[in-house]
């Protein structure tokens, strides 16, 4: 027994270089790309920050019941990364939405102002620039060819403490994780890598070193990491960063269908071997789908070569697309299979920014777009797919609109009281408002209809 047990101890003492040459050389890898990772620290007006997010464990952990807007607040604090020698950065859009000044910190400590070429709530995307030159960059892979149970790396700046390290696998792929909105373009993916706050909008490496994925958020119910984090895949950073490069903004193409799953019951009575694909509740009026002639009922299973196995894929698939391209759709009918060619519309998430000045009867008390933000039409297709009038916020700098709680995307309905359906119309109520007092303003907010109070000076 005695020289069995020793014979089983020197077989794994022999196996352990074996075991070792076969793990991956994280060390080698944080060498090479460490200096193309970034830290990103932000000021802004108010009280709000990334803390926002654990409003209730911060109650929980202060006994004298202060609110955590009294807390002393360090600078919100998140990561990033280069991805051009001349100075271009990726980072998640809640990380720098609505900031004042963004100060970005490199590996060897110097430190720039950033300015932001846009942005992309819809992927939670930022693209910054920074003046400099020959930076250090890093390349983006290809997020589709990402396995199940690949070894994966972020770095980040976790609680602040920059250029943090850690390491975990793919647990899973096309994640979607609820949110508040209709429109919900991402398919994320998951590791078990720990990410807390601060790491938002850093790289998440495949052992080539190419960015497979940019870290954004977390499933937890403490605040901290649980190991369930999602990262955007890589594929749809590079379609976002190139639109922001060259437009500053997001176009992505609309269907026009409602649709649920197709459950194992559905399939059953459908006839279908298994469960797969989108089933359609409603073709929206004057839809793109509609012009093409899909019908309510069909189940979608294949766009543009895409196969759609779960439902929540398919506006994964068709916000990749841009507004007009002419895309495959495949589906069951009647049993039959069909094939029907779509010309895409504009996604209601699309916004063509529009300055405008607001006039003011008072030049001295109140000066040119003084409320603080700027208005832009809403798409044709919002007002007809989503049944809305009003003019939607593009953007916003300090002022009585952030001051009131205003933000970005929100669809502006009524203004002191008048209803608001367009730029102009906006203008000619704006330009004869009193130079001092509370005017009401109706928005929605993500399908929800709320009352903020605007204090003019």
């Amino acid at each position: 027994m005695h020289s069995r047990l020793v014979s089983l101890v020197l077989a794994w003492v022999l196996a352990i270089p074996a075991l070792a040459a076969e793990l991956p050389d994280f060390a080698a890898l944080v060498e090479r790309h460490g200096p193309a990772i970034v830290e990103i620290s932000t000021r802004r007006s108010n009280s709000s920050n990334l803390f926002d997010e654990f409003d209730d464990l911060f109650r929980r952990q202060i006994p004298d019941g202060r609110q955590p807007g009294e807390l002393l607040q360090p600078p919100a604090v998140g990561s990033g990364f280069i991805i051009s020698a001349d100075g271009y950065v990726i980072t998640n859009n809640h990380v720098v939405e609505g900031a004042e000044e963004i100060r970005v910190h490199l590996n060897d400590r110097r430190v720039f102002e950033a300015v932001v070429v846009g942005l992309d709530e819809p992927s939670d995307l930022a693209l910054l620039k920074l003046d400099a030159e020959a930076l250090p960059h890093i390349a983006f892979g290809d997020s589709d060819a990402v396995r199940i149970g690949d070894w994966v790396l972020a770095i980040g700046s976790p609680f602040g403490l920059e250029f943090s390290a850690s390491a975990g696998i793919v647990s899973a792929k096309g994640r979607t994780v609820p949110r508040r909105s209709s429109y919900n373009y991402m398919s994320f993916i998951q590791t078990d890598v720990a990410i807390n706050q601060g790491n938002s909008g850093g790289p998440l490496f495949n052992l080539e070193g190419e960015v497979i994925g940019i870290n954004s958020r977390i499933l937890s119910s403490t605040g901290g990491s649980n190991g369930v984090s999602f990262a955007i895949p890589s594929n749809v950073a590079v379609n976002v960063t190139e639109q922001l490069r060259d437009t500053g903004a997001v176009a992505r193409g609309l269907l026009g269908v409602q649709m649920r799953e197709v459950d194992h019951e559905t399939a059953r009575r459908l006839g279908l071997a298994r469960p797969l694909g989108a089933l359609v509740d409603r073709v929206q009026p004057a839809s793109p789908a509609e012009r093409a002639g899909l019908r309510n009922g069909d189940i979608i299973t294949r766009f543009n070569g895409h196969e759609i196995g779960y439902y929540t894929e398919l506006p994964f698939f068709v916000g990749q697309y841009r507004p007009g391209a002419s895309t495959r759709v495949t589906v069951l009918r009647d049993g039959e299979e069909r094939r029907f060619q779509v010309t895409l519309g504009s996604s209601p998430t699309n916004t063509n920014a529009r300055n405008i000045t607001l006039p003011s009867p008072e030049p001295r008390s109140r000066s040119p777009n003084s409320l603080g933000f700027r208005v832009a039409e809403l798409s044709s297709e919002t007002r007809q797919v989503a049944g809305i009038s009003g003019v939607r916020v593009a953007q916003m700098a300090p002022g009585p609109g952030s001051e009131s709680g205003l933000r970005l995307n929100d669809v502006i309905t009524r203004l002191n009281g008048d209803a608001v359906d367009t730029v102009a119309g906006f203008a000619r109520i704006a330009e004869s408002l009193p130079p001092g007092g509370r005017i009401p303003l109706e928005i929605l907010r993500q399908g929800e209809s709320r009352n903020l109070t605007i204090d003019l000076p």
